[in-house]
């Protein structure tokens, strides 16, 4: 399996050039995507794969349960480079229903190391529990606690300093919450709205 990579790959570069000779010239001059996409991690939701992008047209961050945790240097380096170099239009966080992590903070046990990224999860679970407790059904409840979880990272995303100072001057980015559904490869908008999220939360957090 490993060897078939490089087989893989070669495929991959020829295919490439039969459509466009000039694609790798093109490509390694520069990046300018207009999308930052925070996933997660699962190997089954490739983010280019799925929104029918090229390499070169969308940003990719991806961990467990694209979680955006205030401390965390990572996401928000990536974040702050997407916004003040790379220029980008749009910045979505996508989960995707069956994903592991939200799955795995649904369980109340420990489960080592993970126990800190999966606190974030929880504390979605904790603001929203009178919701997620009237679902009867526990594969619904799943669901809708992926799609909390989408909407709260996005909550995060917009509280950054970077994202607000942006928007003010230039009317972007825009933060955007979707779910990928595995079942039939859809993606789906959950119409977080921005805008009202962004007033809301600037009596607080406003950093411009």
């Amino acid at each position: 399996m490993y060897d078939r990579i490089f087989t893989a790959n070669r495929a991959w570069v020829a295919k490439m050039l039969a459509e466009d000779e000039d694609f790798f010239e093109d490509l390694a001059t520069d990046q300018a995507p207009d999308y930052l996409y925070i996933g997660c991690a699962d190997s089954r939701v490739p983010a280019n794969s799925i929104m029918g992008l090229k390499p070169g047209e969308v940003f990719v961050h991806r961990n467990i349960a694209n979680c955006v945790p205030n401390t965390d240097i990572n996401s928000h380096s990536v974040i702050q480079y997407a916004v003040e170099a790379l220029k980008v239009k749009h910045i979505i966080v996508c989960g995707h229903y069956g994903c592991g992590g939200v799955q795995a903070a649904m369980q109340p046990k420990d489960l080592g190391l993970i126990n800190g990224w999966l606190r974030e999860i929880r504390d979605v679970f904790r603001l929203h529990r009178a919701e997620l407790l009237d679902i009867a059904d526990e594969t619904e409840r799943f669901k809708r606690l992926v799609e909390l979880n989408v909407q709260e990272q996005c909550i995060h995303v917009i509280k950054t300093a970077c994202v607000q100072k942006s928007f003010a001057a230039t009317g972007y980015p825009i933060v955007h919450g979707w779910v990928f559904d595995l079942h039939d490869g859809l993606l789906r908008d959950l119409n977080i709205p921005f805008e009202t999220i962004l007033d809301e939360i600037r009596e607080i957090y406003r950093l411009t």
